[in-house]
């Protein structure tokens, strides 16, 4: 038992020690990690945002040791960017609006006669010319009418003549006094009863052959046909409301299209000075031009609701290309602005002074130069100053650049630093001013010589 007692007994001044007391410390360890680690992350996270911030102003100064060319530090230091050259040229001014292709002459050909279709002589889908025959109605009854016509007719001018050689002797019996006057003068108004008779007859006859005529129902106009609406067998009217089949005029073909009011004086000056406009018409996503028309008139009013006026322009489509109720994109060329300074639409940068481009020297070194923009394109502007012909302007990059600072031009299309890309006048919204002139991806974050915050 004594020894037993003596292994029970604290060896620390009698104080037994619990398992809370001995965690104590450890405790206390887990909040100095936490600000070491918190001091890890604030440091890397501020080597991180200074990177940028240095590379974006090569001419600051630099610490010692920090830089490509280590003792030059910073300041040695490039941004790549993708370049183009400004040129002089023209380009043209377009008024865009949505457009609707319509049918220059739509026909719904109906019966004019009461019969049964015996004959139809067309495809559906077919491509007819005005004057093919399409529907024959059973011609039967109508040359029975004109049969009977011709019979009357001729009855009535054997009557007429035998009239009239009565008339011729009358004539001589009344010199010689054997009749009275009278009798000679109801003879007269016979012969003219008969002239009247003739003249019914033969209309009876022209109408009995103009109903045979339409029993041949042939096209009107030059076209492509529907869906045919009435099948052989069938007994039509001349009163049915829905016809037989639906001619469409495609060549050529109207394009009904509407633009704001605000655009009418200068569209309108152009029409009286009989100035002939060119239209194009262009695929739903305005990229792919389909067809090239010219303008016809413009309407008579402003629609109040939209705001809007609306416009007609004709095309060839020789190529069918254009359809009934096609939606298109339509670009109205009413001007060209001549010799403006040319850069593509990226390379125009905005900010609380107005626009301006970033121009490269001969030095590698940007500057900022303010311009301004005469025209806008879908891929093109032009410019009346700021930036002359033969400049190479950044068209890439510009987010990483300042004034002064120093860059590692590239062309649009790839290339070597030295390389520079050329910008023509557009030709028409839609096509671009030139291949080099489209803006190239972004460069990487190795190449812009840091991450982005």
């Amino acid at each position: 038992m004594g020894q037993l007692n003596s292994m029970d007994l604290p060896k620390n001044g009698g104080h037994v020690r619990t398992d809370e007391s001995a965690d104590r410390p450890s405790k206390s360890l887990w909040w100095l990690w936490v600000v070491v680690i918190a001091g890890i992350v604030l440091a890397v996270w501020y080597f991180r945002a200074r990177t940028p911030s240095e590379a974006a102003n090569p001419s600051a100064p630099a610490a010692p040791g920090r830089g490509r060319g280590g003792a030059g530090g910073m300041g040695n230091f490039s941004v790549s960017v993708v370049v183009a050259t400004a040129q002089n040229g023209d380009l043209p001014v377009y008024f865009n609006g949505l457009g609707t292709v319509t049918a220059f002459n739509t026909v719904t050909v109906r019966s004019r006669v009461d019969g049964q279709i015996i004959n139809v002589a067309f495809k559906e889908g077919q491509f007819v010319h005005e004057g093919d025959l399409l529907v024959q109605i059973d011609p039967r009854p109508f040359q029975v009418q004109l049969e009977q016509a011709q019979g009357q007719l001729a009855k009535d001018q054997a009557q007429r003549k035998d009239a009239e050689v009565n008339l011729e002797r009358y004539k001589l019996l009344f010199k010689e006094g054997v009749i009275p006057q009278q009798q000679l003068d109801t003879q007269a108004a016979l012969v003219g009863q008969f002239d009247g008779a003739i003249k019914s007859d033969q209309s009876q006859v022209d109408n009995a052959k103009l109903q045979l005529t339409y029993s041949r129902i042939t096209a009107p106009i030059s076209g492509r046909v529907g869906l045919r609406l009435v099948d052989p067998g069938n007994i039509v009217h001349s009163n049915d409301t829905n016809g037989i089949v639906v001619i469409t005029q495609l060549q050529p073909i109207a394009v009904l299209f509407s633009l704001p009011q605000d655009q009418l004086p200068q569209v309108s000056a152009k029409l009286r000075a009989g100035v002939q406009l060119n239209v194009e018409a262009y695929d739903r996503d305005d990229t792919q031009k389909i067809a090239t028309g010219k303008l016809l008139t413009m309407d008579n009013e402003i629609d109040p609701t939209t705001g809007t006026y609306k416009l007609k322009s004709v095309f060839n489509n020789s190529d069918s290309a254009l359809f009934p109720n096609q939606f298109v994109n339509v670009h109205l060329l009413v001007d060209t602005m001549r010799n403006l300074t040319i850069v593509p639409a990226s390379a125009i940068q905005r900010g609380p002074q107005g626009t301006y481009v970033y121009a490269v020297g001969g030095d590698n070194t940007v500057k900022i130069r303010p311009v301004t923009v005469a025209l806008n394109t879908a891929t093109s502007v032009g410019v009346n100053g700021g930036v002359n012909a033969g400049e190479v302007v950044v068209i890439d990059g510009q987010d990483k650049l300042q004034d002064g600072s120093k860059v590692t031009p590239s062309a649009a299309g790839g290339g070597n630093g030295g390389a520079r890309a050329a910008t023509t006048a557009a030709p028409g919204p839609g096509a671009p001013a030139n291949p080099n002139a489209s803006p190239a991806s972004k460069p990487s974050r190795a190449q812009s010589g840091g991450s982005r915050r």
